[in-house]
């Protein structure tokens, strides 16, 4: 992993692994949303001073952006990977299930960071909120692009609208999240994953 050296004001500069702290701020706006996370939440979870993490991730704001970054990267995978499936309704199977499996992981907060943010926000993060919409905005139109070609090759019917099939996926995702951000168990959401591929559409 890479070490950055913060910015000194004065003696030796602090040597701290920038990945790792940002891993911490991940957690951090996970657990407690934009407008949740301090300034001193995030410097005491991250092991470093306000300079060091001005100097290294920039303000809050763009901190957060970072994080949501990295929250994509690594915990979103299953969404990049569900849409290489080779039917409309294995495209759906493998959101749902990979976001029930990240969404009970005993190892990361529960919901999801998008859902948490973007409902959460303030009128002061009104340009965090907009990112959140952005990118979601950006994976549904990849949905839409998918079910589109499942429709070309007669894997959905032609009276299916590929907008509002990837709408409803994103309602049950997004729902999930809520449940799962309010406690609701693996089981229970696995009952909501088994009705909606139930109810999926078929020729």
């Amino acid at each position: 992993m890479e070490a950055s050296l913060s910015s000194p004001s004065r003696g030796r500069p602090r040597e701290f692994c920038t990945t790792s702290a940002l891993a911490a701020a991940l957690g951090v706006f996970w657990t407690k949303g934009y407008d949740g996370a301090s300034m001193a939440d995030l410097t005491s979870a991250m092991g470093i001073t306000k300079p060091s993490l001005y100097a290294a991730f920039g303000n809050k704001e763009q901190l957060f952006h970072k994080a949501l970054d990295l929250y994509e990267s690594e915990k979103l995978a299953y969404t990049r990977e569900a849409l290489r499936q080779p039917t409309a309704r294995a495209v759906a199977e493998h959101f749902l299930r990979g976001a029930l499996a990240a969404q009970t992981s005993q190892c990361d907060p529960k919901g999801c960071l998008g859902v948490i943010s973007a409902t959460a926000c303030s009128a002061d993060g009104s340009g965090i909120k907009a990112d959140v919409i952005k990118r979601r905005e950006s994976s549904h139109q990849a949905l839409v692009g998918r079910f589109r070609e499942a429709q070309r090759d007669g894997d959905l019917p032609d009276t299916i609208d590929p907008q509002t099939l990837a709408q409803y996926l994103y309602a049950l995702l997004q729902g999930m999240a809520v449940q799962a951000g309010a406690g609701a168990t693996r089981e229970q959401l696995e009952g909501v994953v088994e009705i909606g591929l139930a109810t999926w559409p078929s020729r």
